[in-house]
């Protein structure tokens, strides 16, 4: 059974910085996708960022340039380093993993999925607020 467990989330002022884990086991597959998803109050879950077993990266819009995802096979850890934090990225983040390839082609180059829909394991989740 897959168990996710997110840590390092708290609080901070804008413009600063957190790192986000994700301690993953009970899986022996050598495909993945794992993401990072976050919901704020009164909205819907939202994808962040996403990374495959290969490393391809794929992130939103939103947070491009100042969000990076990251995994450390040897330690089981997915990580999301995040920068020039802003109100607006206050929310609950959560860590997903989906077994087998999940994305799209691009311009040539592939995207893992950051759809909800596309992941079938999730964990508890982390408080991030963010204060001006």
């Amino acid at each position: 059974q897959v168990q996710l467990v997110e840590s390092g989330g708290g609080s901070v002022q804008a413009g600063g910085s957190l790192r986000l884990s994700c301690a993953f086991s009970g899986y022996t597959h050598s495909s993945y996708c794992m993401g990072w998803f976050r919901q704020a109050p009164g909205k819907e879950r939202e994808g962040v960022a996403a990374i495959d077993s290969d490393g391809a990266t794929n992130y939103a819009d939103s947070v491009k340039g100042r969000f990076t995802i990251s995994k450390d096979n040897a330690k089981n850890t997915l990580y999301l380093r995040m920068n020039s934090l802003t109100p607006e990225d206050t929310a609950v983040y959560y860590c997903a993993l989906v077994i087998g390839r999940r994305g799209m082609w691009h311009g040539g180059t592939w995207f893992p999925s950051i759809l909800e829909n596309d992941y079938n394991n999730w964990g508890q989740g982390t408080q991030v607020t963010v204060s001006s």
